[in-house]
């Protein structure tokens, strides 16, 4: 349903909080019904696959209506709440083909679906004949040939049938199944597996990242560069700052990235269909890992900051992501990973869609160094891009490295 035709109604929808994202659970809600919001307050907390998120208020004006409550499940883009100045005019709106509040995730439905005509944004109500399964699974199915009708329950909420439950359902027909041996031959019971082994279920977050991350291989023409730079003046200088306020060397990394991605506007773009949208600010995610795998917050406008400020805004995504509440998802237009701290001296990452690059840092460690025809022991650092090819081409990607090694021999001369 259109708030066109009921302009004093402002629908706020679930959002889609990373591109894989089919629902998210509602843990709480931080106002109520009658309260009064302004732009950028935060309205509640939604758990996704890989974290908890607060969502922000995009309009002002009056809680009318509550429409998924704390602990319930609902698709993305659909209707939770409703701002609206008086309780008739909501109340009209709902009558009017509304979303309906969907079953908590911890309450049990009988199979069912969406129906077929629902407003758009809405939460659907069950319909008794159909299955209940998300828009991205039934788009898997007719892609895969899957029956929605004789799949089992699905994982997700209230039995809710998600997309890897489709896949998973045609891989398993795709399985060549071997044929029953006649009774009395040799081999007729099955053979012991020759591994033992405790079996687990996949975690939600663990779910995703195999999602995200093998749909990235899969789909991102990867390429990559690498460059070793001489990091004795990198040292220096992060020494000398560290005495002054607290900051990590991979701060100083981030902020020559975002520099240097702020001169080179490819760096900041992403394909959308066939058109290619370049963002004026430079989010820089941080590659952080947790207990269940690895998640990215961002660092907003990093261009924008000195040394000080993102360090300090770092550290705060940074523990909150630790702490379960991730930031800017989906924000990103570049990723940073280090692994310098575990002595990897150099490694290749996986880009992180929809951004166009990711920056893989190894340690710092001492080794041979040829400087004006003499050798030395110096301090040498690598990094390794991989970059999607559909928007980064080689010599794109041979200035930006060039670049980052410039700032970072040398960060004196412009932090």
């Amino acid at each position: 349903m259109s708030s066109e035709a009921h302009p004093q109604v402002v629908p706020i929808l679930l959002p889609q909080a990373g591109n894989t994202m089919e629902e998210g659970t509602i843990l709480q809600w931080r106002v109520r019904p009658g309260d009064r919001v302004k732009v950028g307050q935060v309205l509640f907390e939604l758990e996704t696959d890989k974290a908890t998120i607060e969502v922000e208020a995009e309009a002002e004006g009056r809680i009318a209506r509550i429409l998924v409550g704390e602990g319930q499940a609902a698709p993305v883009k659909s209707v939770v709440a409703l701002l609206a100045e008086d309780d008739e005019a909501a109340e009209r709106y709902l009558q009017s083909g509304s979303p309906a509040p969907v079953a908590s995730a911890a309450e049990p439905s009988a199979p069912a679906g969406e129906p077929a005509a629902a407003p758009m944004g809405a939460v659907a109500a069950p319909q008794p004949g159909r299955r209940r399964a998300s828009p991205a699974a039934r788009a898997a199915a007719a892609a895969l040939g899957v029956d929605l009708g004789a799949l089992p329950q699905g994982s997700g909420p209230g039995g809710r049938i998600l997309r890897e439950d489709v896949e998973r359902a045609a891989a398993a027909r795709a399985t060549p199944q071997a044929a029953p041996l006649p009774e009395g031959l040799p081999g007729e019971q099955p053979a012991p597996s020759p591994v033992a082994g405790e079996r687990h279920p996949l975690s939600r977050m663990r779910k995703a990242i195999a999602r995200n991350l093998a749909a990235s291989k899969q789909q991102l023409p990867h390429w990559y560069l690498r460059t070793t730079i001489v990091a004795d003046r990198l040292v220096e200088f992060h020494q000398s700052q560290k005495a002054r306020f607290p900051c990590s060397l991979n701060d100083v990394v981030v902020l020559a990235v975002a520099r240097a991605i702020q001169e080179m506007p490819a760096f900041r773009s992403r394909l959308e269909g066939d058109e290619v949208v370049t963002f004026d600010s430079v989010n820089i995610g941080i590659a952080v890992a947790v207990e269940e795998g690895l998640v990215v917050p961002v660092v907003r406008g990093a261009d924008r900051l000195n040394l000080k400020g993102l360090a300090a805004e770092s550290r705060r995504v940074v523990e909150a992501a630790r702490q379960g509440r991730l930031e800017g998802v989906g924000e990103g237009v570049f990723t940073v990973s280090n692994l310098g701290m575990f002595g990897v001296e150099e490694f290749a990452a996986i880009i992180n869609p929809p951004e166009v690059g990711i920056l893989a840092v190894g340690s710092v460690h001492e080794d041979v160094v040829v400087q004006d025809g003499a050798l030395r022991i110096g301090k040498r650092m690598t990094m390794t891009l991989s970059a999607d090819h559909r928007l980064i081409d080689g010599v794109q990607g041979a200035r930006f490295m060039a670049r980052v090694r410039e700032l970072l021999e040398d960060p004196s001369s412009w932090v």
